[in-house]
């Protein structure tokens, strides 16, 4: 590595960062169901896309399945934050199971938007990634009415019924600046296409790909600890790659950085997906202070206040405790 002065050395922190409303819900959901109800409590899927989270909690007793028959009849179950689609309820309600909904109120916000358009009687276009959870709840909502629109390349492949009742919606994690894109790809085939009432990105995934952008053009190389599964923290390396820094790498953890990253960098940007708990940066911070980067600034983009309530099926039973 070269030689450089501590001066030289130093690290930008994104703000906002790491955990957003949602992902806070859902894990305090399976911790108090914990509390309440004792161990096990099954949760259908990865809680949230982080692998430090999920080891903690099967630890205190959390059990995690792939499919809702993989839980004992007349158990308890927990639903991800990146919901479901309505058949795997009528499949829990067959099993007697005791489910406690923890998606994410913005994707819920989503799936109601499939369900009144498909009403209405409209063609659905999803931008969003597939195979993942949180499409596969949407899709599950309207499947006759809904095709998954996979990016830019995917616009090409679209076939609707009528170009004048045409609605787009998305995942809420996606990045930002594709999304737009893809959006106006897709108006230039169907010029009359319908926007949602609101912004499907979430205001987390949009205000954390805003803070790595503000950090990107002074940093020589930009680190995202997250998942390699949580598709929030993969587009903060893209946003941050498209937006100035010379290099940017996913890591789960700080054990996952490599010393030769840093060889001739002076400013290191680091930030984290919405499902990162605050421990694994000061984890990299750390590591970082002890390869010499020990002058840390936290740069805020935008504030943060937003907050949800407990799934109400938990605050029903907690509250007659």
């Amino acid at each position: 590595m070269d030689v450089q002065t501590s001066a030289t050395r130093r690290v930008l922190v994104a703000k906002p960062r790491g955990y957003c409303a949602g992902v806070d819900r859902a894990v305090q959901a399976v911790e108090r169901a914990l509390e309440q109800y004792g161990a096990p409590v099954y949760v259908r899927k990865q809680i949230v896309h982080n692998t430090h989270v999920v080891k903690t909690l099967e630890e205190r007793g959390a059990v995690f399945v792939e499919e809702t028959e993989e839980v004992p009849e007349g158990a308890i179950v927990v639903f991800s934050a990146h919901g479901v689609a309505p058949a795997v309820h009528e499949e829990a309600a067959g099993r007697r199971l005791k489910t406690i909904d923890a998606t994410c109120p913005l994707v819920t916000k989503v799936h109601n938007e499939a369900k009144r358009f498909a009403a209405k009687d409209y063609d659905i276009l999803l931008i969003g990634h597939e195979g993942h959870e949180e499409v596969e709840g949407t899709a599950g909502e309207a499947p006759e009415h809904i095709q998954l629109v996979d990016g830019l390349d995917g616009v090409g492949e679209v076939s609707v019924r009528d170009p004048e009742k045409v609605v787009w919606l998305s995942q809420t994690t996606l990045s930002v600046d594709e999304t737009t894109e893809t959006v106006a790809r897709l108006r230039t085939r169907f010029p009359n296409l319908i926007d949602p009432p609101s912004d499907d990105i979430c205001y987390a995934t949009s205000n954390r790909q805003t803070a790595v952008k503000a950090i990107a053009a002074e940093s020589d190389l930009v680190i995202v600890v997250g998942s390699t599964n949580s598709s929030n923290s993969k587009r903060l390396v893209e946003v941050a790659k498209d937006y100035g820094a010379t290099a940017s790498y996913l890591v789960d953890d700080a054990s996952f950085v490599r010393e030769e990253w840093l060889e001739g960098v002076r400013t290191v940007g680091l930030t984290s997906g919405a499902s990162v708990p605050e421990e694994l940066v000061e984890g990299v911070l750390a590591k970082l202070a002890g390869l010499g980067f020990t002058d840390v600034e936290e740069v805020e983009s935008v504030q943060e206040s937003m907050r949800f309530a407990l799934p109400h099926e938990l605050r029903r039973d907690l509250r007659a405790v």
